[in-house]
């Protein structure tokens, strides 16, 4: 088990974080969780630490948001996000997943720009706040597109939530179909990813018994999500989704053209 007590130090507030955002919003700040911790270990060594806690907080999800979920809309994305998966872990190290991460990024920014701006128009039109987002028909070609970069960018870069929260947010779904649909589509997502892992060899014992120890965290940060989820107000939770995911897409848009400016100059 890792004893550095500074990795703790960050890993214990990134699962919180991450475990509160999963249990009372679906997806969303997860994304903060590596880049967090790899301030004190390397990427390589963070995402198979973190993928059976995450796995253990989708687990706990599925349970809390049993049967509260759509159908159609799991049919529609699993496929998508399961050829994503396939395409990352046959990539895995070549693929240019920084200019994935920017395009998702830049996308992230411009959808609740677009909700916010458009918002006085709604307002002068009466417009409901589902506005053009009814979920009837479940919009299939944006769903398999959305499921197909978080099945690819989960595996690359453990940023799957932000394409399938922008999808869900386009179909204004009540707050628990929303955050259980989540559940079910990212434990999917999430337990097929552990047959690529273990194939690559990612997973080492030092990994798996840091992932035990830090596994009461998430299981605390999970019942706070519950607890945060039946409080929210409907349209306040779309807010703060909307919020989450426009800053998701800042730190998406920063890094990754941090990178790719730093690569230019170095070469």
């Amino acid at each position: 088990m890792i004893t550095d007590p500074w990795f703790y130090a960050l890993a214990i507030p990134a699962l919180l974080i991450t475990s509160i955002s999963k249990g009372g919003f679906g997806a969303g700040l997860g994304v903060l969780a590596v880049p967090l911790i790899a301030l004190r270990l390397p990427v390589a060594e963070v995402t198979p630490i973190l993928l059976p806690i995450i796995c253990l907080m989708d687990a706990a999800s599925l349970w809390g948001y049993r049967g509260r979920w759509d159908g159609r809309i799991l049919a529609i994305t699993l496929p998508g996000a399961l050829i994503g998966i396939a395409l990352g872990a046959v990539g895995v190290g070549t693929l240019p997943d920084v200019w994935l991460r920017l395009a998702i990024g830049t996308i992230a920014v411009a959808f609740p720009l677009r909700r916010w701006l458009a918002a006085p128009r709604r307002q002068r039109t009466h417009e409901g706040p589902g506005g053009e987002g009814r979920f009837s028909g479940r919009r299939p070609a944006q769903g398999v597109f959305w499921s197909f970069l978080s099945g690819i960018t989960s595996f690359l870069a453990n940023a799957g939530g932000p394409p399938f929260s922008i999808y869900l947010m386009t179909l204004r779904l009540d707050k628990t179909l929303f955050v259980g649909t989540t559940a079910v589509f990212f434990a999917v997502v999430n337990f097929t990813k552990l047959v690529p892992f273990a194939w690559l060899g990612l997973f080492t014992r030092t990994s798996l018994i840091t992932s035990a120890a830090l596994s009461p965290v998430a299981l605390v940060g999970i019942a706070l999500g519950f607890w945060l989820h039946r409080r929210l107000d409907p349209a306040l939770f779309y807010r703060i989704s909307f919020a989450l995911v426009f800053l998701l897409g800042v730190r998406f848009v920063w890094s990754s053209a941090a990178t790719i400016l730093g690569t230019a100059a170095a070469g």
